[in-house]
């Protein structure tokens, strides 16, 4: 199995993961992706201090992901690195960062 097709499978795997319980809750709540109701998302987020440890540690993981995409894809001359700053944002890291890789 080439590198590629690894790469391939933990991005659909990282989306597949967390979509189904994303997908769930927005059954349940009509949060759609959890940002129709953000205030709903950042009380539940940060209910207790393993949730808030986790939640900042993703939240940092996110944003200097992003700084190595847009830095990475200037560097390598790739093409809209926004659209997988977008895929961070709306999607986490689990599918985004395979897929960028």
């Amino acid at each position: 199995m080439t590198r590629r097709s690894v790469y391939l499978v933990l991005a659909v795997l990282g989306f597949a993961v967390a979509l189904i319980p994303t997908t769930m809750e927005a059954m349940r709540s009509g949060n759609i992706l959890f940002w129709t109701q953000p205030s709903r998302t950042a009380s539940e987020l940060f209910t207790n201090l393993t949730s808030t440890a986790f939640a900042l540690d993703a939240v940092f993981a996110a944003i200097v992901l992003c700084i190595w995409i847009v830095v990475e894809s200037r560097r390598l001359r790739l093409p809209r690195p926004w659209i997988f700053v977008a895929l961070i944002a709306l999607f986490g890291l689990g599918g985004p960062f395979p897929l960028f890789l």
